[in-house]
Order: structure tokens, then C-alpha cells, then sequence
């Protein structure tokens, strides 16, 4: 493998620890914040209710009911919540050593003996099977997506990824769900025209 390749093969594990990682926090976040939020809502449109008289329907009786559920399935996660915390700080530790890997090897000349390079990347690489937690929530990789794309410092990722908009920092089941929504919509429009 020449130093190139190196740098590629660094670049897409990197890529798949801190994807891993935010995944790992996304879950995390979600089992810590959900049940308060939900609470709150909950809570506000009932006093709301009260004196709002549109907010007592059946309609939104039943979304506060699919909301409580909604929390319901969220507990089932939470006495692995300090797990998904620590695995997250774990695989971080690991993108940084990636991180710090990928640089000595942009640094190493094309002539230098890369095996010392590769030996340190089969290391990491086997410490990242070596744990993991593959449970994950329901739209934890949404999040993810943000917390990697949007809040983590790639670059060096992307010096070899080259990643795109719509085919990398979009979720496909996020792009495909809008479009379903949005199908959804027009057929219920061109119902109601007919």
C-alpha cells in the first residue's frame, strides 16, 4: 500500500470511529432529553387546554397519547444511557489518534517505510471492534449526521472523503422520508380538488 492509500484507508476509518462516536452521543442526548421534552409539551398543551379551546380535539388528544408512547419507548433505553456516553468519549479518543495518525503520515515521505504506519492502524483498527453498541435509538442516525457534519471538525477527512451535500450530510431515510411526506401531501391535495 503506498502512502496514499494509507491516508485513504485512515481517512475511512476515521470517518466510520466519529460517525460511531456522535452516534453513540445522538443516542445518548435523545434517551437523556426526550422524556423531558415530551413531559413539557405534554404539560403545557394540557394547561393550554384549559383556557384554549381548539386544544381540547381528539386530534391533539391522540398526538399527546402517540407522544407518551413515544416516551414510553425511549425508557427502554435508558439504563444503557452512562453506556452510550462511555463508548462515545471512548471512539472520540480513538478519531483524535486517527486524526494524529493521518497527519504523521501526510508528513512521512513517499520513499519512508509506511509499515510502522500500517501497524499502528490495524492497532486502532482492532480496538474498534473490540467494543461496541450496536442498539442504537430510533433517529439517533439523523442526529448523528449533524453532530459529525455539522459540529465535529472533519477536514482532514474530507481532504481524502470529498464529501457531498446531498449524497454524504443528508440521511438517505431522511431525504427519503420528506419525499414521502411531501407525496403524501400532494395526494391528499389533488383528493380534496376531485
Amino acid at each position: 500500500m503506498n502512502r496514499k492509500g494509507l491516508l485513504q484507508s485512515i481517512a475511512e476509518t476515521g470517518y466510520n470511529v466519529g460517525f460511531g462516536a456522535k452516534k453513540n452521543f445522538a443516542t445518548h442526548d435523545i434517551v437523556q432529553k426526550a422524556p423531558g421534552l415530551i413531559g413539557f409539551i405534554s404539560l403545557a398543551v394540557g394547561v393550554f387546554a384549559l383556557i384554549y379551546e381548539p386544544l381540547n380535539s381528539k386530534w391533539i388528544a391522540a398526538a399527546l397519547v402517540v407522544l407518551g408512547v413515544a416516551g414510553l419507548y425511549v425508557t427502554h433505553y435508558d439504563h444503557n444511557k452512562v453506556s452510550y456516553s462511555e463508548e462515545g468519549e471512548r471512539l472520540t479518543a480513538l478519531f483524535y489518534r486517527l486524526r494524529d495518525l493521518y497527519r504523521d503520515v501526510q508528513g512521512a515521505d513517499e520513499s519512508d517505510n509506511l509499515d510502522v504506519y500500517r501497524q499502528q492502524l490495524e492497532a486502532l483498527e482492532t480496538e474498534l471492534v473490540s467494543s461496541n453498541l450496536s442498539k442504537q435509538i430510533l433517529f439517533s442516525d439523523w442526529y448523528a449526521h449533524y453532530k459529525f457534519f455539522w459540529q465535529h471538525q472533519i477536514e482532514w477527512i474530507d481532504e481524502e472523503k470529498h464529501f457531498k451535500f446531498w449524497r454524504d450530510k443528508m440521511p438517505l431515510s431522511f431525504m427519503v422520508s420528506v419525499a414521502s411526506f411531501m407525496l403524501l401531501l400532494l395526494g391528499v391535495y389533488v383528493l380534496r380538488c376531485m
